[in-house]
């Protein structure tokens, strides 16, 4: 009988193509088109499932390491063990090894966040788990407005699964001068981040040495991920909610919305934001 649970050898396809009637010039056109894959994602802690995620199956390692930061399961890249991620016909698993200590944290804390690619905060179990405590972020460097016009500038060509399919959220960060290092995809926006601080992390790249550009709107949950790994300028092409400009206010997070063009609005801290 064949082992229904077994280790990924090969990357999952992250699209899937699909033949469609495309109504065009008052007739109908038969085409293909990309779709975005999104594939149930367990991420297993020392054996105990904590959070069931639709995600785009790729960097799944990273994700797990970024999830795990981002959520304050471990403190720190040296509490992450290991990651291994097996395929079953259900979906994936990424089954993590973290530090004893960090294991104990999270029974004292445990929460069921299955969910969806859209909700952050699905399955927490009570109001006081909604509005985390978050460190201060630390000062960071400026970002000059040049730099952000060029990072924006930069991240619409960086995007291959999105400009295929236009069903993927991005999240990218820049070094001071605008130039991206790093750019992650998925079909969820806190996916995309998580990626990338998993990444970012294996990297070694300074979360205080740049700033973070995502292609959503800023909810509360993307300002909490970016502050408990300590970055200080979060920029969004989107829309902030009210109660992330809260959280952005109270952890002392640069706070950018609206980023198109030559146009933004900051929300909170524009003392970071320099007009060279």
């Amino acid at each position: 009988m064949p082992d229904l649970m077994q280790p990924i050898t090969q990357e999952v396809e992250c699209t899937s193509r699909q033949d469609i009637l495309r109504w065009r010039d008052s007739h109908w056109i038969q085409e293909q088109d990309n779709l975005a894959v999104e594939i149930p994602v367990a991420l297993e802690f020392n054996g105990i499932s904590h959070a069931v995620m639709l995600a785009t199956p790729s960097d799944l390692e990273s994700f797990a390491l970024g999830f795990a930061l981002s959520e304050g399961i471990v403190d720190e890249r040296a509490e992450f063990r290991d990651a291994e991620v097996t395929v079953s016909p259900l979906g994936i698993t990424v089954h993590c090894e973290i530090a004893g200590a960090a294991f104990m944290r999270l029974k004292q804390r445990r929460r069921n966040m299955t969910g969806r690619t859209g909700c952050g905060l699905c399955g927490v179990e009570s109001l006081e788990q909604v509005v985390r405590q978050l460190p201060a972020v630390p000062t960071g460097a400026s970002v000059p407005v040049l730099a952000m016009r060029a990072a924006l500038k930069e991240l619409s060509t960086l995007q291959p699964l999105g400009s295929l399919t236009g069903g993927m959220h991005a999240a990218a960060w820049s070094t001071p001068d605008g130039r991206l290092q790093q750019l992650c995809e998925d079909v969820g926006r806190h996916n995309a981040l998580d990626k990338l601080i998993g990444v970012m992390t294996e990297r070694r790249l300074n979360f205080q040495d740049g700033f973070l550009l995502i292609t959503s709107r800023a909810s509360v949950e993307m300002v909490q991920k970016a502050a408990t790994v300590g970055i200080p300028c979060l920029i969004a092409i989107s829309a902030p909610t009210a109660l992330a400009v809260k959280t952005a206010q109270t952890a002392g997070m640069t706070l950018i919305a609206f980023a198109r063009g030559d146009e933004f609005v900051a929300y909170t801290h524009a003392d970071r934001i320099t007009g060279t």
